[in-house]
């Protein structure tokens, strides 16, 4: 699946747009100054499988900070700035790797300026992002109106000869934002953010997400993504990942398949497909582990897994790729999994 060719702009290491890697990104919930907190949520989303974290800036102390929680992570720093280019100009001398800041919030064009020649220096990108929440001067939320508040940010900055922009046009509603990104992959050159923003609980918003973000990745549109919902940010990357896995956008992601319940089930096959999805969720190979209700149907509906388990009553069997290999007592299955998840 090609993305659609875009500008390519450097984050740290990473390079965005230019190519078929789709990166996964979240946000901090700490207080930005509480450097402790900050890192140990951003080291907890590192492990999840974060490519990209950002954090607010909301005040000078914020921003002092950077350069410390910078010097003690291992991916890309984005600082979330609006309207204060003091602040815009103090995260770029503390190193962050990448600015999101519109600059048409900021009145003064010099200052704004002043912002771009920093990033130039240091080879920061700018990204704008466009909610349908909050467009100015009482417009509609219409996907034309998105594209026509982003276009004035990106205008300021070309202006200003410079190109290294990712843009975002976020909404509340799927279809709207759907719309919306499909247009803005026709009008502008630059690196997609997707997203469904305020999107929910990690409920429903997860299924709000994986399905506006799912049809626009599948269509070749969209850069990086971040999936927006209320609850702790590692389900955030938790959530991505199944998205890009399912669209075969990433390789070293783990995949596993468990039949629906009925009344054939002998075993307490939901405990043990809930214990082994939370340990895949800390492996990264490109592995099909099946967790199937019974031994008459699991092996031949589960034939493409490379392990699985199929139960019967106080037994199970273990197959590779539909073949049985051994029998086991239940109390087994759990360790017999995980002991071959790590050795494949």
């Amino acid at each position: 699946m090609q993305r659609l060719q875009t500008r390519p702009i450097k984050v740290g290491n990473l390079i965005m747009g230019g190519n078929n890697h789709v990166y996964i990104q979240s946000m901090t919930t700490t207080f930005t100054k509480d450097i402790e907190s900050t890192v140990k949520q951003i080291h907890q989303l590192e492990k999840a499988g974060c490519e990209i974290v950002r954090v607010a800036v909301l005040d000078k102390v914020d921003a002092a900070a950077l350069g410390e929680i910078k010097r003690q992570i291992h991916i890309p720093l984005v600082a979330d700035i609006h309207f204060d280019y003091k602040l815009a100009l103090e995260a770029i001398n503390q190193g962050v790797d990448k600015i999101r800041l519109n600059p048409g919030n900021i009145q003064d064009r010099s200052k704004v300026a002043l912002v771009v020649e920093a990033c130039k220096a240091k080879n920061i990108p700018i990204r704008i992002g466009v909610n349908s929440g909050s467009l100015p001067d009482g417009l509609e939320p219409t996907a034309e109106n998105m594209i026509k508040v982003a276009k004035g940010h990106v205008e300021i900055l070309e202006s200003l000869n410079f190109y290294d922009i990712a843009l975002s046009l976020k909404a509340t509603d799927m279809n709207l934002m759907i719309e919306t990104y499909r247009l803005a992959a026709k009008t502008f050159p630059y690196p997609l953010h997707l997203g469904v923003t305020e999107a929910g609980t990690a409920f429903s918003g997860a299924i709000k997400s994986a399905m506006g973000i799912g049809i626009l990745l599948h269509e070749g549109i969209g850069n990086t993504i971040r999936v927006s919902l209320t609850d702790n940010p590692e389900i955030e990357i938790r959530a991505a990942k199944e998205i890009l896995k399912n669209l075969n956008l990433r390789n070293d992601i783990p995949n596993l398949i468990s039949c629906p319940t009925c009344g054939r089930i002998q075993y307490d096959m939901i405990d043990i497909a809930k214990r082994i999805e939370t340990y895949l969720q800390g492996v990264n190979k490109h592995i099909n582990v099946a967790i199937m209700g019974c031994k008459v149907n699991g092996p031949g509906e589960a034939k493409h897994a490379d392990i699985g388990v199929a139960g019967g009553k106080g037994e199970a069997v273990i197959f590779k790729h539909g073949q049985i290999v051994k029998k086991i007592k239940e109390s087994e299955v759990y360790d017999t999994l995980v002991k071959m998840i790590d050795e494949f």
